[in-house]
């Protein structure tokens, strides 16, 4: 008698999606990027970060990239994979992993998009979540406040030209701390993260400031603080 293989199990996926979680520096505070979440079983009155599924024809990171520009019409200065997210029971209407991802931008306006509604929210302070979105927003501003401290990632989170004193209260409004100015700026210039342009910022009946930029404006590992 010929032996036959036997017919193969028949195999059960995960979806796989990404999830981005957008921050910015804004109105004196760490803010999100949320969408209104309107599908069962979530209410009209729930919020969450931009994301979708990943394409048979792309990569995640390539996933992440299109889902903010066509959902949120956000752009961005820095986008970084954060942590997959994959609990049994993350999505109520299936098996979804989820790949999340860290991304940063010095603007807060979006471009609107038909049939969606996009709007920035304190960090401190967020609406009713749906999903574990709040546990991926957690994690990543967690991560953005270590990266602080071993990174350039504050780049991702300032416009081209900024002045010293825009810089460290950057990092103390995210840290929620105050960092020594003298030590902070000797560390700048040491590790020769920044330079100056040679033009000056007015604000207010102060003196002019200096104007600076970031030497590069790519991710690189650096002791900051």
């Amino acid at each position: 008698m010929a032996l036959f293989p036997k017919p193969p199990h028949k195999l059960k996926f995960a979806i796989l999606a990404t999830d981005t979680v957008l921050l910015s520096v804004n109105q004196g505070g760490l803010r999100v990027l949320l969408m209104k979440v309107d599908r069962p079983p979530f209410s009209a009155r729930h919020w969450g970060v931009p994301g979708g599924l990943i394409h048979p024809r792309e990569t995640a990171d390539e996933a992440a990239r299109r889902h903010l520009r066509e959902k949120a019409g956000a752009r961005f200065a820095h986008i970084e994979q954060l942590y997959t997210f994959s609990a049994l029971d993350r999505d109520p209407r299936g098996r979804v992993v989820s790949v999340a991802y860290l991304a940063l931008t010095p603007r807060t306006a979006v471009a609107r998009r038909e049939g969606s509604e996009v709007r920035w929210f304190p960090v401190e302070h967020l609406p009713r979540i749906a999903y574990d979105h709040r546990e991926i927003i957690r994690t990543a501003v967690e991560r953005l406040r270590s990266k602080l401290a071993y990174t350039n990632i504050a780049f991702g989170l300032l416009a081209e030209e900024f002045t010293l004193g825009e810089l460290q209260r950057l990092y103390e409004t995210i840290l929620d701390r105050r960092i020594d100015k003298r030590n902070f700026r000797k560390k700048l210039f040491q590790l020769k993260l920044v330079v100056g342009t040679k033009k000056k910022k007015r604000a207010g009946r102060s003196r002019p400031a200096e104007l600076y930029r970031f030497v590069e404006r790519k991710h690189k590992v650096v002791e900051i603080l």
